[in-house]
């Protein structure tokens, strides 16, 4: 973490303590000195010239960063006079320059010792020590103690109050961890350089990281992407590949995210020729075993900033990500963008001060169910460091005040990032305070309840030409019945056929697949009602060739029970048979209504054929032609599953187009 205490103070030069009023704004930027100030701009606690020469010395070292040779020279200034308090404070500025929090704390409580109220901010620097060794409750106690002074200045006084809530935070996390029993995968993804995971896919088979290598000077390396898949969920992975050209460059490459329906990869490359900004986000997509060039996603969601960390809604069309562009409300903040119907990206969106803050916002990951946000942050109260963090939408479609993730999920530490399961039972963190082969590792564990999302399950499976039995690349569209809005578009692989749409839970669904020159296939799941136990979808679909005779069930078009009024529900599929027969206006077809066998065949007959009749003139008035349709009733003449159990009886009530006729053209 790019701590606001810790910050190297080569960029700014050293500030005084006497300085602090003039300049207390600039303590979020760097961390500053109780009394590096000359010898003449002070009133010492001494009158031993001896000590006051030791003194002066020293801070001279201190101003030139040689913070040894400042500590000796202070050490001597207090030989000479054990109760020269500034000499003890700038000896504990030297510590904490050195991340010596321990001694640092000591020689403050000396100065506390001696005159606890000549200089309140010894109690804020002491506290500040303490929280770094991780002394929440003395920190507190001190933090507090500090606050009780007048006339401190707004910047340490906010800082005083943030740090105070985080010793809070951790004294009851700590009292109240939650369940965490991290799972190291092993050597066949972690290896003794840093690992960070980027997306696993949906159906928890693929799994996706950035691998940073180190150089044998021991500098940072390079950054690429790698990959691994498994059998099944709960066996090993098996051991990851380095994923090639054209995404892995001689440059960096981070901060991957694969689109819920695994077509879509879209990760942040920096310093490229067709940038925009430092880093930019790209995407490509994939076809059968291979990728296509990576595209920058344009000037409007990438900038003259740093853009990475994307993360994609299962719809494929919001965007969330990391940004330092102007605007924001911290050093870097979390925006999102959607995708338009013209396939521009929106103009970014912050999401606002419930979920970013005056400090660094970063990797967000949006659940599958669309509702749920889990991000990292520096300046949400938390254990310390960098803290992961969840947020949810409200009924009216606000983010709710962030949760963190908790105790010992997090820790002093920093925890950067967090992926989530589609069926948010699991998640993948990586980590360095863990047990792991060295550096940053991934683990998976099982997630608490309380910081769960909606588990969301997925319809997996493979698109063929019915007769020629060869993979098809069609078009995917999963509605939600309710509200006939589309959630979700995907297509299928154009080389193997094989498709993946995940589906959150708590809704009904319609789901469209099509494709030109073939009759479309529609599937409703509902999804209402059910407990953790999602079970996933493996459906294979064969589009039929338009044909003459060929049959298509409408399997989305719902009537109100022995009635024919066309419930609302079926809004979603009656527009795709009205697009479907816009773009087919050669065909002829045939409307049939079929019942099941509970009631008269007279009753039964009549209601097939009204139903019928009400889809045609549904048709009619979204403009089809009338001459284009006749419709028929069938009663429960043609059942296609058995009248025995109501799951059968449901298929068995179904509307079904028939093609009469394909007029040649002239």
């Amino acid at each position: 973490m790019l701590s606001v205490l810790n910050l190297n103070l080569k960029n700014f030069g050293v500030i005084r303590f006497f300085d602090f009023h003039k300049i207390a704004g600039l303590f979020f930027l760097v961390g500053f000195s109780f009394l590096s100030a000359n010898s003449q701009a002070q009133e010492f606690s001494t009158t031993s010239k001896r000590a006051i020469k030791f003194y002066e010395e020293g801070n001279k070292k201190f101003t030139l960063l040689e913070f040894d040779a400042a500590a000796e020279e202070l050490n001597k200034a207090i030989l000479a006079d054990s109760r020269f308090i500034e000499a003890y404070l700038l000896l504990g500025d030297v510590y904490r320059e050195q991340k010596n929090y321990p001694r640092a704390n000591e020689v403050y409580d000396k100065v506390i010792a001696i005159n606890p109220d000549k200089y309140p901010e010894v109690w804020f620097f002491s506290a500040v020590s303490l929280y770094e060794i991780q002394n929440s409750q003395l920190a507190s106690r001190r933090f507090k103690k500090f606050l009780s002074f007048h006339d401190l200045g707004e910047a340490r006084a906010e800082e005083a109050r943030f740090l105070l809530a985080c010793c809070t935070f951790a004294i009851g996390a700590v009292k109240n961890p939650v369940p965490f029993k991290p799972v190291n995968p092993g050597e066949k993804i972690n290896s003794k350089n840093h690992e960070f995971i980027n997306s696993v896919s949906s159906d928890e088979l693929l799994l996706y990281f950035t691998r940073r290598d180190s150089l044998s000077n021991g500098n940072r390396g390079g950054e690429d992407f790698y990959f691994s898949n498994r059998e099944s969920i709960g066996n090993e992975w098996n051991r990851a590949l380095k994923m090639g050209p054209p995404i892995n460059t001689a440059g960096d490459e981070g901060a991957l995210t694969i689109s819920p329906d695994g077509r879509f990869l879209l990760f942040a490359g920096c310093h490229r020729e067709d940038g925009f900004g430092s880093c930019d986000i790209y995407a490509a997509r994939f076809n059968g075993n291979s990728i296509s060039e990576p595209i920058n996603l344009g000037p409007v969601l990438n900038s003259a900033k740093w853009e990475t960390q994307p993360s994609l809604s299962s719809d494929g069309r919001t965007l969330y990500f990391t940004s330092t562009r102007a605007g924001g409300f911290g050093k870097a903040d979390i925006w999102k963008s959607t995708l338009q119907d013209n396939g521009d990206w929106s103009i970014p969106e912050n999401p606002g001060e419930v979920i970013n803050t005056k400090g660094s916002e970063m990797s967000p990951f949006i659940h599958p169910d669309g509702q749920t946000l889990y991000f990292s942050s520096d300046r949400h109260p938390g254990m310390g460091g960098i803290d992961l963090f969840v947020s949810r939408l409200d009924s009216a479609g606000n983010w709710m005040s962030p949760l963190n993730l908790g105790y010992p999920i997090n820790t002093p530490a920093d925890e950067m990032n967090v992926v989530v399961t589609a069926a948010g039972d699991k998640a993948f963190i990586s980590s360095n305070q863990l047990s792991g082969s060295g550096g940053y590792d991934i683990f998976e564990f099982e997630i608490p309840q309380n910081i769960r999302p909606i588990p969301s399950t997925y319809v997996k499976g493979i698109v063929c030409d019915n007769k020629t039995k060869k993979p098809l690349e069609a078009y995917f569209s999963l509605s939600n019945l309710l509200t006939n809005k589309e959630v979700v578009r995907s297509f299928s692989d154009a080389t193997s056929g094989e498709f993946l749409v995940c589906l959150p839970t708590n809704r009904e669904y319609a789901l469209n697949v099509s494709k030109s020159g073939y009759l479309f296939h529609s599937l409703n799941f509902s999804l209402t009602g059910l407990n953790s136990q999602i079970t996933p979808y493996i459906i294979d679909i064969f589009l039929e060739p338009v044909g003459e005779g060929q049959i298509m069930v409408l399997r989305n078009i719902f009537f109100e029970t022995g009635k024919t009024d066309i419930k609302n529900e079926s809004r979603a599929e009656l527009s795709k048979l009205i697009e479907f027969l816009e773009n087919n206006p050669e065909l002829m077809i045939e409307i049939s209504g079929h019942t099941d066998n509970v009631g008269t065949e007279d009753f039964n007959q009549k209601l097939s054929e009204d139903r019928a009749k009400a889809v045609l003139d549904y048709l009619v008035e979204g403009k089809i032609r009338a001459s284009r349709l006749v419709f028929k009733g069938y009663g429960f003449l043609h059942p296609i599953q058995s009248n025995e159990t109501e799951e059968g009886r449901a298929q068995n009530r179904r509307t079904e187009i028939k093609i009469l006729e394909i007029e040649k053209s002239n």
